[in-house]
């Protein structure tokens, strides 16, 4: 009884490979490069990926697996997999008998192929990412500073080992087949709140600077961000869908505890925010 996490390496992976090794299960990572994975002991790491389904076959990911983590996306430009129907396929071949797939946004191939499967499917819907926040953490150690559109935008940001440990429980308990989970954090909180906690966490002032909108696109191109992107981002920032702003229950429910806050992430992260 064995499970296969993809995209072990990844900000999620890591966490629902964590999670797996707490309760005692066995664990296989799927990576394309094992040798830089870093993954903890106990985790048997194998050579594979998602965008070549030929590779998993080569490599014997899925021999004995019971339960698989999917990723809808692969590469670092975060492009929609095309390959579902056939992961699906051998996943089922294998037999395999619960899918978790992590939410992409909106519909994608292997997505759609994990519901349509006939085996026992959970969708893991996480909001923001706490673990986002880093990309404030350059400033923030030089300059005291965050420089971001939307300062009082509301996000209900959720810790990614609560994502890890929702997924961990769908993989290896009964009663979530059909479920789609939307995970948040315990708190909707503005740009503001966040700079404060950090701000608390590491025991030095953080400035918030807010930027006008196309002030935050032009620095998004300069940074090599597709126009598609900044599209994306902007509409996404100042029309926060209201899926993204409402606090659920999803984290204590389906594990048993509460859902960790953001003060507690930015105390486990200070680190990278001090000069």
């Amino acid at each position: 009884m064995t499970f296969l996490v993809t995209g072990a390496t990844g900000t999620v992976g890591r966490h629902v490979t964590a999670e797996l090794l707490r309760r005692g299960v066995p664990v296989r990572a799927l990576t394309r490069d094992p040798a830089s994975a870093g993954l903890p002991a106990g985790v048997e790491v194998v050579r594979g990926d998602l965008a070549d389904p030929a590779s998993l076959a080569a490599s014997g990911a899925l021999d004995g697996v019971t339960g698989l983590h999917l990723i809808t996306f692969g590469g670092a430009d975060y492009t929609p997999l095309g390959t579902g129907p056939a992961l699906v396929e051998q996943a089922r071949a294998a037999g395999v008998r619960r899918l978790v797939v992590l939410h992409g946004g909106g519909p994608t191939p292997v997505e759609d192929a994990v519901r349509a499967s006939g085996l026992a499917w959970t969708v893991a819907m996480p909001v923001e990412f706490m673990a986002n926040t880093l990309e404030w953490a350059d400033s923030v150690r030089t300059e005291d500073e965050v420089r971001e559109p939307f300062a009082d935008r509301l996000s209900a940001v959720v810790h990614e080992a609560d994502i890890g440990a929702v997924v961990a429980a769908a993989l290896t308990e009964d009663g979530h087949a059909g479920r789609e989970y939307l995970i948040t954090g315990p708190q909707a909180l503005t740009l503001r709140d966040r700079t404060d906690a950090i701000a608390a966490a590491r025991g030095r002032e953080v400035r918030l600077v807010e930027l006008a909108p196309d002030e935050a696109a032009a620095r998004w191109r300069a940074e090599g961000r597709p126009q598609e992107l900044v599209d994306f981002l902007l509409d996404m920032y100042g029309n926060t869908p209201v899926e993204g702003r409402t606090v659920t229950d999803t984290v204590e429910r389906v594990t048993g505890r509460p859902a960790r806050t953001f003060a507690a992430w930015a105390r486990e992260h200070a680190a990278a925010f001090l000069p």
